[in-house]
């Protein structure tokens, strides 16, 4: 186990150093003068001289990556162009916002696609299982920014039910954890749905419905069990983008997350940040399919890290 996880945190490794070379050369595979298209053409000379010295761009490219590696590995991502604050600060002030909408989005998709997958498969084909499967490829169809206003127009406009938008508290979230839920809640349900489908038609299904055990239990404790695994791969992914910022309905619910965060900076031109944001959602992206890996043992006695060569 202990090998598997070193071999997990140096292939994470790997993949960060790609990520920072590829936020690194972001900067310099813009046509023209970056530090130009910062400053915007009525910049004077002066002044594009000496942020191009801040920065360190007058320098030889390995020097330049060999300084902004050595200042990630100490926490430092840069100083923002538009708040002259340091780029981390920022990014851990927004962090907390996205971490609640996407904890919340990922409880509300897991609740409903779960229970929808689980009721379509023992109703399979019949009308229960066309009409979820209907609601789950509408769900799929549906782009997150028309849901976003619907829900706004609905709940918040003609009911007034909660604030249309901009607070962090309870009911602000309601909302926008509802519509990235109801979005995500498609995939799960689908996936559930097809895993229950074949496991439903088991033998043992059959003995412990033949023991007198309640439905309940064999769907939950001895079916959905043996279906967890592609369920919470997709979770794991869909979590990591969440927590990298839900870019469009942070926008729509003006939720100050990472995601109003990244496109701010990419409004304001503000390179630095969005190195960082990269960068960050690159950490993210690791650790998540790293937890996520782990998981997989707890999930299935089967799977046994410690006896492996290649992980499994």
């Amino acid at each position: 186990m202990r090998q598997y996880l070193l071999k997990r945190l140096m292939s994470g490794l790997i993949v960060l150093v790609g990520v920072s070379l590829f936020s690194f050369a972001l900067i310099h595979l813009i046509p023209g003068d970056p530090v130009r298209i910062m400053l915007g053409e009525k910049a004077t000379k002066e002044r594009v001289e000496q942020l191009r010295e801040h920065m360190g761009l007058n320098k030889p490219l390995v020097v330049q990556y060999v300084n902004y590696a050595t200042g990630v590995l100490k926490g430092d991502l840069g100083t923002s162009l538009k708040t002259s604050r340091p780029v981390s600060m920022e990014i851990a002030q927004r962090f907390p916002a996205t971490l609640k909408m996407a904890l919340s989005g990922i409880v509300v998709a897991i609740v409903a696609g779960v229970i929808m997958g689980i009721l379509a498969a023992k109703y399979k084909d019949t009308y229960v299982d066309y009409a979820i499967m209907s609601l789950a490829t509408l769900g799929m169809s549906l782009p997150s920014f028309w849901l976003g206003l619907l829900v706004i127009m609905v709940f918040a406009v003609n009911l007034g039910w909660f604030p249309v938008a901009g607070g962090t508290g309870f009911k602000d979230l309601i909302m926008p954890a509802v519509t990235l839920g109801v979005l995500l809640s498609t995939t799960i349900s689908r996936l559930t749905r097809s895993g229950m489908v074949e496991v439903l038609s088991n033998d043992y299904i059959r003995t412990a419905r033949a023991k007198g055990m309640g439905e309940g239990i064999v769907l939950f404790r001895h079916a959905f069990r043996n279906v967890m695994i592609p369920v919470v791969a997709v979770v794991g992914l869909q979590m990591a983008a969440l927590l990298g910022g839900a870019v469009i309905v942070e926008q729509v619910f003006n939720w100050p997350g990472i995601g109003t965060l990244a496109i701010e900076a990419i409004s304001s031109r503000d390179f630095p940040m969005i190195q960082g944001i990269i960068l960050f959602m690159g950490a993210i992206y690791v650790i998540v399919n790293i937890c996520v890996d782990l998981l997989y043992a707890v999930l299935d006695p089967r799977i046994d890290y410690s006896t492996s060569k290649g992980g499994m």
